[in-house]
């Protein structure tokens, strides 16, 4: 198989489950020796409580053809970041594609609660593990980037900047931490462009996470089973699907023609050419504006 990114270097800040995790594979199987952080591991987990870990994104990096290390980190803890990021530099040399993926933030927003009654506590938490990480994790990371020309940022956040332009997302708390990421994108966009570097904000589709598949009761192989319950769940994706997008743009000698812009796995597999692991390349951002959103039943055909 062919392994564009051998010999490149990667963080996937936010690499447990997840996007994080289909990104870091995704990176492996191109040939990246990739990093991968987060704060639970097979010694301790964080208060999410889950059994996916660290450890095992590594292992599924270097079983796609890579090399996988994890590094428990905490995002929020500038001298862990500072460690790794030194760790890195010591080990490599140089880093090549800085993913920032960080969120934690699943248990912490209710739906539809206006920000005079959603607890204020959960709220600022939300902020803090979506944003503050994600400045953190640059302000750090970056002038190692910066050393090798070429360099990538991705900022990983929930829709487009059209979308979430026009869209109230969920609650105050997630709109405005989802919203803040895709400026990072642009603001870092401003910043590296000059100095040879690419920043971009990307989102998945309505992603098959692991939280996601459980919260339907099913597992990836049989997904489908949720469509009676929730028809739209159909143009749904699978986290190996952004994880391409992120390799495809890793590996493309051109990519500064992205700089600052809002991307998403749709769209970039429309670029690229490549697909979910089923074969199918779905498009959820525009099914969501012409077939969701505007009240139509669940028909996936031209979607997918």
């Amino acid at each position: 198989m062919s392994q564009p990114l051998k010999g490149k270097v990667a963080l996937v800040a936010g690499a447990t489950r997840g996007a994080g995790r289909g990104i870091a594979v995704e990176l492996g199987a191109a040939g990246a020796t990739v990093y991968v952080t987060g704060r639970s591991t097979r010694e301790r987990r964080s208060e999410y409580d889950r059994p996916e870990t660290i450890e095992d994104t590594a292992d599924l990096v270097t079983e796609a053809g890579g090399t996988g290390v994890a590094v428990p980190t905490d995002h929020l803890d500038p001298a862990h970041v500072r460690a790794l990021v030194d760790r890195i530099a010591d080990e490599q040399g140089r880093l090549d594609v800085l993913v920032n993926d960080i969120w934690g933030g699943e248990t912490l927003f209710a739906w539809d609660a206006p920000v005079w009654e959603h607890d204020l506590d959960n709220g600022l938490r939300l902020l803090r593990l979506a944003v503050e990480t994600h400045a953190v994790t640059s302000h750090h990371a970056l002038p190692l980037l910066l050393r090798t020309p070429g360099g990538l940022v991705v900022e990983m956040t929930d829709g487009t900047a059209e979308y979430n332009r026009d869209t109230y997302r969920v609650s105050f708390f997630y709109d405005l931490a989802k919203t803040a990421v895709l400026r990072m994108g642009f603001s870092l966009g401003h910043e590296l462009g000059p100095r040879g570097a690419t920043a971009v904000a990307l989102t998945p589709g309505w992603l098959r996470s692991e939280m996601m598949l459980e919260h339907f009761g099913v597992r990836e192989d049989n997904w489908r089973d949720a469509l009676d319950r929730v028809p739209h769940f159909a143009i749904s994706e699978t986290p190996r699907y952004v994880g391409r997008a992120v390799a495809a743009l890793a590996a493309d000698p051109d990519v500064a023609r992205f700089n600052g812009t809002s991307l998403s796995s749709g769209a970039l597999a429309q670029e690229y050419g490549f697909t979910d692991l089923d074969g199918s390349r779905p498009d959820a951002w525009r099914y969501l504006v012409e077939v969701q959103d505007a009240g139509a039943p669940a028909d996936v055909t031209g979607y997918r």
